[in-house]
């Protein structure tokens, strides 16, 4: 996978998970100038998703990154009663990580971002993909085939990066040791703004944690 040239701007996908999150961080500490952008698809999740990712984007000072862009793609029309919509039958801690996929989110979370881009002179755009991803919106082939249809189709050369494409959860997690990882959310079914602490994005939290024995500060509604 192709790294960010160092210094360049360069617009980051965050969702306030852990894994943009600490991408931002990481860019930022390379010399980057960060334009965070979270899409805002109406999930049933994102009110409590966004303001963590606002309290974490606030954390960061020195350097800090741009003030955060947000984009409205909502995706009722398409995704109808779908669980990220109406928030029913949740996928619990024992349900696999297929359950989860949201079809085509990367194809959607890159759409109206790229104009952005294009808009605002900016050349490199940049997901949190991690090792071992198995979606067919995550792959090398996918990102690069993006790339050549915003060259395409708005004149514009963007590229497609996944910086930590060959990392597990825990080694980004281990890169941001030290961070406000208490203000990141990973949750798919929250309680009153907090962690619900039985979703399947609760458990691989929980475990991402464990495995690198960083203390897990996330207020989780269930124990």
């Amino acid at each position: 996978m192709s790294q960010p040239r160092a210094g360049d701007a360069i617009a980051v996908l965050a969702s306030g998970g852990a894994d943009s999150a600490v991408l931002v961080s990481e860019l930022l500490r390379r010399g980057h100038a960060v334009h965070p952008i979270y899409v805002r698809f109406g999930l049933s999740w994102e009110a409590a998703e966004e303001a963590h990712l606002r309290r974490f984007l606030i954390t960061l000072t020195d350097p800090a990154p741009h003030s955060l862009v947000v984009v409205d793609v909502p995706i009722a029309p398409v995704y109808g009663s779908h669980w990220s919509v109406s928030g029913d039958d949740i996928p619990d801690d024992d349900t696999p990580d297929d359950a989860v996929y949201l079809p085509g989110r990367n194809l959607l979370l890159l759409g109206l971002p790229s104009v952005w881009c294009q808009l605002n002179g900016v050349h490199q755009i940049a997901l949190g993909t991690l090792k071992g991803n198995p979606f067919p919106d995550a792959t090398e082939a996918f990102f690069a085939g993006f790339s050549r249809l915003v060259e395409r189709g708005m004149d514009h050369v963007l590229e497609v990066l996944t910086p930590f494409a060959e990392l597990t959860k825990a080694d980004v997690l281990e890169l941001g040791r030290g961070l406000a990882l208490e203000d990141t959310f990973s949750c798919i079914d929250p309680h009153d703004g907090r962690h619900c602490g039985r979703c399947n994005k609760c458990a691989e939290r929980r475990h991402g944690f464990a495995s690198c024995s960083i203390d897990d500060r996330t207020d989780y509604a269930h124990s």
